[in-house]
């Protein structure tokens, strides 16, 4: 049973999870952070810290630090003073020894050749607001002619793959990213398969052919048909719960049989055009 005391005192705890996501370029001092959670400033660190296992400064650091180095890799038009700035630091100087500390790499050489699999372990989100009710709907997802790059191998190595659809993309009109959509099937689950066995497919919609190209992208279909869909807000270092939720909370009393197509995903809305809390996944389980 649920303690309405405890989660009262969670409630607050989200609250100001909440509250940072949104005002990352704001103020997020500790007068504020007490406020919002409705907590006196003497004992809101050890509160907040007992709840989510880090502190509200190491965490808005973190997240900061996170957006900032996918504008970084993903956004090479942006100038790192920009996104210095933007990411609350008074200077270059200030953000790349707070960027080297935490990624191990300068900002200039991040951009150049990311580590992703440090990036994975580093920004990583520890922690995030609790679930709200879930409340999927059926829907007839029509087939869709997509471009493909395949994953194969570690998931901590998955944003290599990212970042060449994404270089692919930009070099060419096949399947722009401004009216097309972007789609990831993922045929394995990343906790028990072999890192190296690890299968995920990042797609984009398209309606012309794809022509031979350097990045590895190819030609493909994603089938039509019934599916439970439910919208992700938030993080997707936090998705893997959802589709959890969708397996064992909704489908056993759903009356629903699973199509023999993998669960895959629609990415609304991304870092580092929102922020992480903004970003919105649609999770389509197929359906018979």
């Amino acid at each position: 049973m649920t303690n309405p005391n405890r989660d009262f005192y969670e409630r607050r705890i989200e609250r100001v999870l909440r509250y940072i996501g949104a005002h990352l370029d704001g103020d997020l001092s500790l007068d504020r952070l007490s406020d919002v959670a409705g907590f006196s400033k003497f004992h809101f660190h050890r509160q907040f810290r007992e709840y989510t296992g880090i502190s509200a400064a190491k965490l808005i650091a973190l997240l900061r630090l996170k957006h900032a180095s996918l504008q970084l890799a993903l956004s090479p038009e942006q100038r790192i003073l920009d996104i210095a700035l933007e990411a609350g630091f008074e200077s270059p100087e200030s953000f790349a020894r707070a960027f080297k500390k935490a990624q191990g790499q300068s900002p200039s050489g991040f951009r150049n050749a990311p580590q992703w699999e440090r990036w994975g372990a580093v920004f990583s989100l520890p922690v995030g607001p609790r679930s709200e009710p879930m409340q999927p709907t059926i829907v007839d997802f029509p087939e869709t002619r997509v471009a493909v790059l395949e994953h194969r191998g570690a998931p901590a190595s998955l944003m290599h793959s990212v970042g060449r659809f994404i270089a692919w993309r930009k070099s060419c009109d096949v399947s722009p990213v401004s009216t097309s959509m972007t789609l990831g099937i993922a045929y394995d689950d990343p906790s028990n398969t072999q890192p190296d066995q690890f299968r995920f497919d990042i797609c984009g919609s398209t309606t012309t052919a794809v022509p031979k190209n350097e990045y590895g992208v190819v030609e493909g279909v994603i089938p039509g048909g019934r599916c439970a869909v439910l919208r992700h807000v938030g993080s997707t270092d936090l998705i893997g719960a959802t589709v959890q939720r969708l397996y064992g909370d909704w489908l056993p009393d759903s009356g629903q049989q699973l199509r023999d197509y993998p669960i895959f995903f629609h990415y609304i809305k991304r870092m580092p055009t929102v922020r992480e809390h903004e970003q919105e996944t649609d999770v389509y389980l197929p359906l018979q």
